[in-house]
């Protein structure tokens, strides 16, 4: 028989929605940025594998001459994208719910677990939580990832006036090369992230809409506890 349990409280719905397009677009408004200055590519053996990124993207976005408004549009989303992290993390911190983000001494060991359970290389999944440890580490990174997005982009938008800044983080090639590793982890994470909503079904996805979900409860494991 179904049983209906609350898994996501509002403020993190909230959290999550307002942060997925706000990223997007600041993704999306940092390539504008990068098209005017394209200098990453993979380089194997002297001999250029990848550009980030192809002319034909380019092309096919329409992503030229748009440096000002990207910059200006960038500038804007961060302010949000930071204000809405920092809640996130007040509000983690405050309400509890770190407790069950933040890895823990297992989380490594659980993580290679379900690691191998979606690749098909295990047939069992660790026990159910709220959160598996490959979860723990994924989000908590994302957060990691997102204070270093916004210090680097400080870093290399105020080259002169963060000097300092820039200096720490051994100068604006190293801070603008930082900066776009990360913004590549997002797109990682991204891919990864709407995989496995998609694997894990609509019950899944139903609980960070509405914060509940429906679990089914063996009759009798439930007479067994009572």
């Amino acid at each position: 028989m179904p049983l209906v349990k609350k898994k996501h409280p509002l403020a993190i719905r909230w959290f999550h929605w307002i942060n997925f397009p706000i990223l997007a677009l600041m993704l999306w408004s940092g390539l504008w940025i990068y098209w005017a200055n394209d200098e990453y590519s993979i380089v194997l053996g002297g001999k250029m594998i990848f550009k980030f990124f192809p002319e034909w993207f380019y092309n096919t976005f329409n992503i030229r001459f748009n440096l000002a408004v990207g910059m200006a549009w960038h500038f804007v989303f961060m302010w949000v994208f930071m204000l809405n992290g920092l809640a996130y993390v007040f509000y983690t911190f405050f309400s509890g719910e770190w407790k069950y983000l933040v890895p823990g001494k297992d989380s490594f060991k659980n993580a290679i677990k379900v690691t191998l359970h979606d690749i098909g290389l295990r047939k069992e999944l660790p026990p159910a939580s709220k959160f598996n440890g490959a979860q723990q580490i994924a989000y908590t990174s994302i957060i990691v990832f997102g204070a270093g997005s916004v210090i680097t982009g400080l870093a290399i938008y105020k080259p002169v006036q963060l000097s300092w800044l820039t200096s720490f983080l051994g100068g604006y090639k190293i801070a603008r090369l930082i900066h776009f590793c990360l913004a590549l982890s997002y797109v990682f994470f991204f891919v990864i992230h709407v995989v496995q909503v998609i694997r894990a079904g609509w019950n899944n996805f139903r609980a960070m809409v509405t914060g509940i979900e429906v679990v089914a409860v063996n009759k009798n494991a439930k007479e067994n506890e009572v």
